[in-house]
């Protein structure tokens, strides 16, 4: 059975670690999903970042949005969940840490708990 593609989005400013624990769960051999590829790379863009991550999330099978404190605010995230949208793909948000409140990202369904178990019933 072929493995869900994912794209993960994050705010890069805050929460680099929460895509780095995630790419470590998709090693599992029991994962469902595999990590396509993910959000920007380096604190300042490249200037065609945005085509790039468009052409990315069309390929991939869902958007996984990483969430965390400011990550509904974050202007890099926002912009791939509309990409994601345009292109019809699913979107799931993880909320990315175990204690404090979290905001849901504007447009980008719903709001998940990380624990494996759960991980694994969303992406299959």
């Amino acid at each position: 059975m072929a493995k869900t593609k994912a794209f993960i989005s994050f705010d890069f400013d805050n929460d680099k670690v929460l895509k780095e624990f995630l790419l470590q769960q998709a090693k599992n051999s029991d994962s469902p999903f595999e990590i396509f590829d993910c959000s920007l790379k380096e604190a300042a863009p490249e200037k065609d970042w945005e085509e790039k991550a468009e052409a990315k999330i069309k390929a991939s099978d869902l958007v996984i949005v990483m969430v965390g404190k400011g990550t509904h605010k974050a202007s890099g995230v926002l912009k791939e969940v509309a990409m994601a949208r345009k292109h019809n793909k699913k979107i799931v948000q993880i909320i990315g840490y175990k204690d404090g409140d979290y905001t849901r990202v504007p447009d980008a369904g719903t709001l998940y708990k990380w624990d494996w178990e759960n991980l694994k019933n969303i992406l299959k």
